[in-house]
């Protein structure tokens, strides 16, 4: 799939966002030669060979003004009294910190030499004219909102947000406002799974939750397909008679049902289709289950949507397993882990709960992925973390 549209937004508004242009700097940063250091503007070579005991002696001529080209000019044996960010005046090519001078009336006493060039900038030394300093894909970070105002970028481009439906099917659910009964249980997976689409950067749509009715569910999907990019389906897609979902994307017409079943633990059952372009998933009712799914297969689509450069987003880091991790040959084991520091790194303990258990998800501050190839992970090895929002 390719990315979304764009739209032009200002740059506060782009935070979090991924770039649907290259970004390229009009104008060079500095456009003037300026001061790092508090200090004197002098002609370096006026330094050479100065120290504590033996200072070189420098005739103060003034300052410069802060915001304004200074008037005056060094000339050999001459300084000027400099701010930070001060633009270098005519005739100096470098700065002496104050820390290394005294002045007593209009002699400065320089106790330490300056090279050309030491504690200033010049000009385009930070951005040249025609740099391209942003790239399409990256999510726009603080540090980047002060650089576009720094190359005097007000507005960019970034992809529209992607609508996510999000539909929660199952007799036996209520509204999380509601008090639940016997045999039922609150809706968890609309917001948990609404929570993630946020957290990536896309628009959730929350169509509620339906009874397990196919022809309600088949009505529901439709409306689903006509109003968003991509459409994730809560419940009903274990084998059973209770196995809707298979069939509501079935009937959607081309191309329908892609795939029934995944190698993956957990959330084997679930259904991934497609209707006039848009992606349809069946996710497991177990919210261990669809949150796995969704950042397995949904996250990955989500971020191509978006436009999203790989390696963009998705922190990771490596610890050592406190508790050998089972798995089968020829599928794909995820678990849960929280962290803890330890000697020498990071510990990856394993969360083992039950896939039905919502504070599961609340317990684990990443996932560990157990590769097909492996039968189990084990006791001390090093392992990387998939971090949680």
């Amino acid at each position: 799939m390719r990315p979304g549209p764009a739209e032009t937004v200002p740059i506060l508004d782009a935070l979090g966002r991924p770039l649907a242009a290259d970004i390229v700097a009009a104008s060079d940063v500095p456009h003037f030669t300026r001061a790092v250091m508090d200090g004197y503007a002098v002609a370096a070579v006026d330094t050479f060979g100065s120290s504590e005991s033996q200072p070189a002696y420098l005739t103060v001529r003034g300052g410069v003004a802060m915001g304004a080209a200074p008037e005056e000019r060094v000339g050999p044996g001459d300084a000027l009294r400099i701010a930070t960010g001060g633009m270098l005046p005519r005739g100096a090519d470098a700065v002496v910190m104050w820390e290394h001078t005294r002045e007593s009336g209009d002699v400065l006493e320089v106790y330490r030499p300056v090279a050309p060039g030491e504690n200033i900038v010049t000009v385009g030394e930070d951005v040249r004219e025609g740099e391209t300093v942003l790239t399409s894909g990256r999510v726009l970070r603080p540090a980047d909102v002060g650089l576009l105002a720094g190359i005097g970028v007000t507005e960019i481009a970034v992809t529209r947000r992607p609508r996510v439906a999000i539909i929660s099917t199952g007799d036996e659910l209520v509204g999380p406002e509601e008090e639940p009964g016997p045999g039922q249980v609150r809706n968890v997976n609309q917001y948990s799974l609404g929570a993630w689409v946020r957290h990536l950067g896309c628009e959730p749509l929350l169509l509620g939750r339906v009874r397990d009715d196919a022809d309600q569910i088949l009505s529901l999907v439709r409306r689903a397909v006509a109003s968003a990019e991509l459409v994730l389906i809560s419940g009903g897609s274990s084998a059973g008679a209770r196995d809707l979902t298979r069939a509501v994307v079935e009937c959607l017409g081309e191309p329908g049902l892609l795939f029934h079943g995944v190698a993956v633990r957990p959330g084997k059952p679930t259904v991934v289709g497609a209707h006039r372009g848009v992606p349809v998933f069946g996710l497991p009712g177990h919210p261990i289950s669809a949150m796995v799914i969704f950042l397995v297969l949904v996250r990955p689509l989500l971020e191509r949507l978006l436009g999203i450069s790989p390696g963009e987003v998705g922190v990771k880091v490596l610890a050592r397993l406190t508790d050998n991790l089972p798995s089968q040959a020829g599928r794909e084991d995820y678990y849960q882990v929280a962290l803890r520091p330890a000697a020498g790194g990071m510990e990856a303990v394993p969360v083992f709960r039950k896939s039905g258990l919502v504070t599961a998800m609340v317990r684990g501050r990443g996932m560990v992925r157990v590769a097909p190839e492996r039968e189990g992970l084990e006791v001390g090895e090093l392992v990387e973390v998939d971090l949680l929002a």
